[in-house]
């Protein structure tokens, strides 16, 4: 009976991954759905249809939202286990699920495209033939972790009136009341407190650097409110990591190397932001919020295109100054045929597919650093074969 209940109210992409082999994942799903409604139909029904409450429980356990997965299961008599970042949340105690559910921990691609503009510079500002500082990474990612659930934090505050009205958003948990705004700012004032240790590692012309980052965190969320071009302010507040990172390493900013490359992240932000945008425009234009996908419209994909061109301009005028070599330039053709295909094949009017196209950017950032990495290395081979053809002469 619950079977065919639920099965009657299947998308097709479920019956699909059913097919394909995932039936106890999307079982798992259905049941987590059924329980959390009564009787099929969410408690507030005035924001959540029965359809609308099943289309979220499939795309919050996609394959693109969490990186890993966590499932215990029988496969010809061993036990296989893979951990997923939304698992961890449901499996810590309930008390504190809400909380990271509202720094976004569930989801850590926005801390991936935070991360990523750090990790370049910190790759390009690496001494030729080494690797980059492995110590400096990690407190850049512990960095990103904190600043990226603060931004959320700051976010959901700033919104909780339009959360409520947006289906994807409702279950926000300042939106849905889980948190009040009191404990929410409390909950900021730790993970602010935490990441300005993490600044207090670093040297003093980047802690200075990284504070006057803190004004862009704090007035994101209203620009929506007052500019279609949000996504170039969250550009600008998301990439702050390419001159960061680089004065962590060097003690100073090289203005030649890092603010193309800033450039650059800002270019690639209102990328994967306005494609991000699509998903809610329809809800968007209903509470008043602006965004570039209500810019664009129809005409997203020639300007995402043209934003493509100055990111690849950027980097190559990086790579440039910072005598990147041949395996850097090779990775960058890659990125350049990644993003082509990206915007493509991107349908807009198609929310699962937009998300689809925003979550690959964290492969792209990947691929970006490993060719930095590669290029750097290659340099110490380079000035090998110079002084080996200097000595010949």
């Amino acid at each position: 009976m619950l079977a065919a209940k639920l099965t009657s109210q299947l998308p097709l992409d479920a019956l699909r991954r059913i097919h394909h082999g995932t039936s106890y994942h999307c079982l798992y799903t259905l049941s987590n759905i059924f329980l959390h409604t009564e009787g099929g139909r969410t408690r507030d029904a005035s924001l959540l249809s029965d359809s609308s409450a099943l289309r979220r429980g499939f795309y919050s356990q996609s394959a693109f939202r969490p990186t890993f997965r966590l499932r215990d299961t029988q496969q010809y008599g061993r036990r296989s286990i893979s951990l997923s970042a939304a698992t961890i949340v449901n499996s810590a105690p309930r008390p504190i699920q809400p909380y990271l559910r509202l720094m976004r921990l569930d989801k850590p691609i926005g801390t991936w495209l935070l991360y990523l503009p750090c990790a370049w510079s910190i790759a390009l500002a690496a001494d030729p033939g080494h690797l980059p500082h492995l110590g400096i990474l990690t407190l850049f990612g512990t960095g990103a972790l904190l600043m990226r659930g603060a931004g959320c934090t700051i976010n959901d505050m700033w919104d909780k009136d339009f959360d409520k009205k947006v289906s994807r958003t409702a279950t926000r948990p300042i939106a849905s009341g889980e948190i009040s705004q009191r404990q929410a700012l409390v909950f900021l004032g730790g993970q602010l407190s935490l990441a300005l240790c993490v600044l207090l590692c670093l040297n003093y012309y980047s802690i200075a650097l990284g504070a006057a980052s803190l004004s862009l965190v704090i007035s994101y969320p209203l620009m929506k409110r007052i500019t279609y071009w949000p996504q170039f302010v969250l550009g600008l507040t998301f990439n702050w990591g390419a001159l960061l990172g680089w004065s962590a390493v060097k003690g100073f900013c090289d203005w030649s190397v890092c603010l193309p490359l800033y450039f650059s992240g800002v270019m690639w932000t209102l990328i994967y932001d306005t494609i991000y945008a699509h998903q809610d425009k329809d809800d968007d234009v209903k509470i008043g919020v602006k965004s570039t996908a209500l810019r664009f419209q129809e005409q997203t994909k020639p300007w995402l295109s043209g934003f493509t061109v100055a990111m690849l301009s950027g980097l190559v005028v990086a790579g440039v100054n910072a005598e990147q070599t041949l395996p850097y330039y090779a990775v960058l053709s890659t990125v350049a045929v990644h993003l082509t295909h990206q915007i493509y094949t991107l349908d807009i009017h198609k929310p699962e597919d937009c998300w689809k196209k925003f979550v690959s950017n964290r492969n792209l950032g990947l691929l970006l650093f490993l060719g930095i990495v590669a290029g750097n290395l290659w340099k110490e081979r380079r000035e090998t074969l110079l002084q080996n053809e200097e000595e010949v002469r």
